[in-house]
């Protein structure tokens, strides 16, 4: 693609997304503490572009400029600003290394619908590195102003240039603040940028500074730069209707071709407690872009902020443990102790607090308090931590940021994993209430939450709750005793739930076997009847001849009936013959209230 096309290219982007007002001069960064700033940067024009028509004013592509701090002022960060003419070159070299735009900033003029960029870069640890000496901006493609030499030169608008913002710290300073401000804003006509965040203290030494491009020293037609109303100036360098005439007030130049690099004195412009300021400025003909605009205010405040560091809970309980921190940053004086702190749960005041100690400067604290949640609070809930707050929402500390005090989380609190209630087991009884059970099934059956997990059965609560001796037979389980529980662990991610289920046993009906042959072989030597002994415990037997006489009569305690005769003998006992018997056996039990009645063969 040409450079020509693709000058079109960007200019049809640009008008597509770019207000023609192109981006608001709004607040980038802030230092706080002993901090001061200066400029350095310097044009790429080889004239001012209202004397000289056509481009032959613009043909640098590299320009130079020097840093001379003191020894005592320390290079906090540094920015760098480049712009021009054009849609934009977002790639160029700074003392030869590759810089590559992190942030950019796009304006197209009302009158001429021609685009205009600026580009942003961060090189604090370059120029640390570099220190003082000769910063070279080179490469910088203004082709594209070339390109369309008819808009940009003929109507003596192009331009192009670079500044570098560098703010340092130094001990002997007062204790400032440092706004930064940034973005690219248009004149000609009127123009009003609102500078918020400001927190005046003392507006002694209290200074502004701008970044300006495209500023004519030849065109003065009401051009004024005015804060809070009053006009600024800096006679003879920028008289009070020259604002933007090509000047550079750090190094005294007014040869800086189409820019401005200017630091004015506002410490009677602006008052003490003011939080922000209006900068006006008019041009009646020069069009005039703001880039940058930076304040110094002497602002000796604290900043008091608030994180969780740690937020402690357990379950099924109201009451937390919170560890947090105080934090006294981006501020110009110590967080006096005792500032309140206040807590709240879905903005219901739950606990308050206070710091214990004056926090200095990009300090912090440590404290931790124990709230209880109240139980109309739903489990799940916000927790808001706020400090510099008496309980109602009032602060009694002036900070530089009187809105950044609060913590906010969402808090779900832990909850035991809830449970299917199970039906009681029920099996024979085998004597004594001992039963044998299979209750494996009920591992899936607890569950109501595909998230929570089984973990085992237990034969005591106490088991269960610490996860020892679990039953290992679930299928084949033999209850010595019952009714007895059987308790269930199920956990979720925090938490776990005790439940349990019955195992009881019933006396089922008894299995008799009606044969008995009385030699001693082994096989059916007595009367057996299964599911009878230790389980129906008051059961009475009683066995009839086939006349209907009684001949035996047996309980729990007595043996099984082997064929003798104990009873209507008045000599000993006697065997019975060989033949058919009758028994009748009262099981003395509410769910058999009949006897059982029957036969049985008698054999030697």
């Amino acid at each position: 693609m040409n450079s020509k096309l693709l000058y079109v290219v960007f200019s049809i982007i640009l008008s597509s997304f770019c207000s023609v007002f192109g981006q608001n001069v709004t607040l980038y960064n802030q230092f706080n503490g002993r901090f001061d700033f200066t400029f350095i940067g310097n044009t790429m024009n080889l004239g001012e572009n209202n004397i000289t028509l056509g481009c032959e004013n613009l043909l640098l592509t590299s320009s130079d400029a020097t840093l001379n701090l003191n020894s005592n002022q320390i290079i906090e960060s540094a920015y760098l600003y480049w712009a021009g003419s054009g849609a934009g070159d977002f790639n160029v070299k700074l003392n030869a290394v590759d810089i590559t735009a992190q942030r950019t900033f796009s304006n197209i003029s009302i009158s001429s619908g021609l685009p205009y960029f600026s580009a942003f870069k961060d090189i604090t640890s370059q120029v640390i590195a570099t220190g003082n000496g000769t910063y070279t901006l080179s490469d910088l493609d203004i082709s594209q102003t070339l390109i369309n030499e008819q808009g940009y030169c003929n109507n003596r608008t192009n331009f192009a240039g670079w500044a570098i913002v560098i703010v340092y710290k130094e001990n002997s300073l007062p204790l400032n603040q440092i706004n930064i401000y940034d973005g690219l804003q248009s004149i000609p006509n009127a123009l009003n940028i609102t500078l918020n965040s400001l927190n005046v203290i003392d507006n002694n030494n209290a200074q502004i500074g701008f970044i300006a491009w495209e500023g004519d020293n030849v065109l003065a037609v009401n051009e004024t730069l005015r804060i809070n109303g009053n006009t600024l100036s800096n006679p003879p360098l920028n008289p009070a209707n020259n604002a933007f005439n090509s000047t550079n007030s750090i190094t005294g130049s007014t040869t800086l071709y189409n820019m401005d690099l200017d630091i004015y004195n506002i410490q009677n412009n602006i008052n003490i407690g003011d939080t922000s300021a209006l900068i006006q400025l008019t041009s009646g003909q020069d069009v005039v872009l703001i880039n940058v605009v930076v304040t110094k205010l002497n602002s000796q405040l604290p900043d008091a902020t608030i994180a969780v560091d740690s937020f402690n809970q357990s379950c099924s309980s109201n009451v937390y443990t919170i560890d947090y921190i105080v934090s006294n940053l981006n501020c110009t004086n110590p967080l006096p102790s005792a500032t309140p702190i206040a807590i709240y749960a879905n903005g219901i005041l739950v606990g308050q607090t206070q710091t214990q100690n004056s926090i200095p400067i990009d300090g912090s604290e440590n404290g931790q308090i124990t709230i209880t949640i109240p139980n109309t609070i739903p489990t799940d809930f916000t927790l808001t931590l706020v400090v510099d707050d008496n309980g109602t929402g009032t602060g009694i500390v002036t900070e530089i940021i009187e809105n950044n005090n609060t913590f906010s989380q969402t808090i779900s609190s832990w909850q035991p994993p809830n449970f299917n209630l199970l039906d009681s087991l029920t099996s024979c009884n085998e004597g004594f209430t001992v039963g044998t059970f299979n209750f494996s099934n009920y591992e899936n059956q607890v569950l109501t939450n595909s998230t929570d997990t089984f973990i085992g059965f237990y034969e005591t609560e106490a088991d269960a709750i610490t996860n020892v001796n679990a039953i290992a037979n679930t299928s084949n389980y033999v209850s010595t005793s019952t009714p007895k529980k059987i308790f269930i662990r199920i956990e979720n991610d925090h938490c776990f739930s005790i439940t349990s289920f019955d195992l009881t046993t019933k006396n089922c009906p008894p299995i008799i076997y009606n044969y008995v042959t009385s030699n001693n072989d082994g096989f059916n030597d007595t009367f057996f009847i299964e599911g009878l002994r230790n389980i129906f415990v008051n059961f009475e037997l009683e066995i009839y001849n086939r006349w209907g006489r009684l001949i035996w009569k047996g309980n729990n305690l007595s043996d099984d009936w082997d064929g003798e005769i104990t009873i209507g003998q008045t000599i000993n006992s006697a065997l019975a013959l060989k033949g058919t018997y009758f028994y009748i056996l009262n099981l003395n039990d509410a769910d058999y209230p009949k006897p059982l009645v029957g036969w049985l063969y008698f054999t030697k």
